[in-house]
């Protein structure tokens, strides 16, 4: 878990230059992540189970309250990788089944959430080194591969390919560049 939030608070300071402890006291991702990383090690531990089921009614409650003052919902029992980062306040919605990888950026906006009919319906799974900007809706049994980039306002209902930029409604591919000059 500490390494992780190491590796979090390193991608804040490496963006804005600024040290650990304002980062800690005024960015609303970083206390949306470093309140999931915590919560999230107690989902994963190894503790009997009546005893994690107590501890963890406490996650709702103040997963909640980032909810409200960051308007960002990240639950406990997402999979979310090192290096995360989520570049600027609110309406930010991450289903509590969902798969995020190492190095990834999520902007202002972001859903990703369930979607689909039978066999289809599912939730997303981001690769690593993705960036996810503003107002993106990812959706269904989907795969976004590495290195990709999923432009404004998009709506990603197929799988992406690895070092591509998808952009639209629905989503398309564009061009091939890859995430690299965005993360």
């Amino acid at each position: 878990m500490f390494k992780k939030i190491r590796s979090d608070i390193a991608k804040y300071k490496k963006y804005s230059g600024k040290n650990a402890l304002l980062l800690i006291l005024t960015q609303q991702g970083l206390w949306a992540i470093i309140t999931y990383r915590f919560w999230n090690s107690i989902y994963e531990s190894r503790l009997p189970s009546i005893l994690k089921k107590i501890i963890l009614l406490f996650a709702v409650i103040s997963q909640k309250w980032i909810e409200i003052v960051a308007g960002i919902q990240l639950p406990y029992t997402a999979k979310v990788g090192h290096s995360f980062y989520i570049g600027h306040f609110g309406h930010i919605v991450i289903n509590a089944h969902a798969v995020i990888g190492n190095n990834c950026n999520i902007s202002q906006g972001v859903t990703i959430g369930v979607s689909g009919r039978g066999e289809k319906r599912g939730v997303p799974v981001l690769k690593d080194n993705i960036y996810v900007g503003a107002n993106v809706t990812v959706a269904g049994k989907i795969t976004i591969e590495s290195n990709s980039v999923l432009g404004a306002n998009s709506l990603v209902v197929k799988d992406v390919e690895a070092n591509t930029t998808v952009l639209g409604v629905p989503a398309v591919k564009i061009n091939n560049n890859d995430s690299s000059a965005y993360i």
